[in-house]
């Protein structure tokens, strides 16, 4: 095996899971979060050699999952925003209903939030450092907590509506 491929397999097995896991997050849709998956990997792969070792391969695997995402979001415009938001609840609550109804609630509570906000806590709850955070959304690490404070406000306040309901 090449040593090119041998590093592709490293690095596949390495962050795959959590790749999947943030489409995943973004789509609710197992299918579409394994076609965004290979996507992501077919773009590695074809750019590995530009990688240039200036922040981490997993930062930089992120950015490229998450412009992947957002582009697919895009060109699915015509699946309104409202619908999209629909099944990622209807897909979360289905998937943890079962093993915990606060884990239900806690995704319906993130799909309410905006984008950046959905990428920043899916980040936090792979638990991403905070460094690799601030580098892949491309702000501050002292902002980046002041974000995160003020999301898992947003999420508290979300989650203590949705409970009621």
């Amino acid at each position: 095996m090449e040593q090119k491929d041998l590093l592709f397999k490293q690095i596949f097995d390495t962050n795959s899971k959590k790749i999947f896991h943030l489409c995943y997050g973004y789509t609710g849709d197992k299918d579409a979060a394994n076609d965004l998956l290979q996507e992501t990997f077919l773009k590695v792969w074809q750019n590995l050699d530009k990688f240039r070792n200036k922040s981490l391969i997993s930062t930089w695997i992120y950015r490229i999952a998450i412009n992947t995402c957002l582009t697919y979001l895009r060109s699915e415009k015509r699946q309104g925003k409202e619908e999209l938001t629909d099944n990622i609840i209807e897909n979360r609550v289905e998937e943890y209903s079962d093993k915990n109804e606060q884990v239900a609630l806690l995704y319906k509570s993130i799909s309410k939030l905006e984008e950046n906000d959905r990428l920043i806590i899916t980040m936090v709850l792979d638990e991403l450092p905070y460094h690799e955070i601030a580098e892949i959304s491309g702000i501050s690490e002292g902002n980046l907590r002041v974000k995160i404070h003020r999301i898992k406000q947003k999420l508290t306040e979300l989650y203590n509506q949705h409970a009621r309901i």
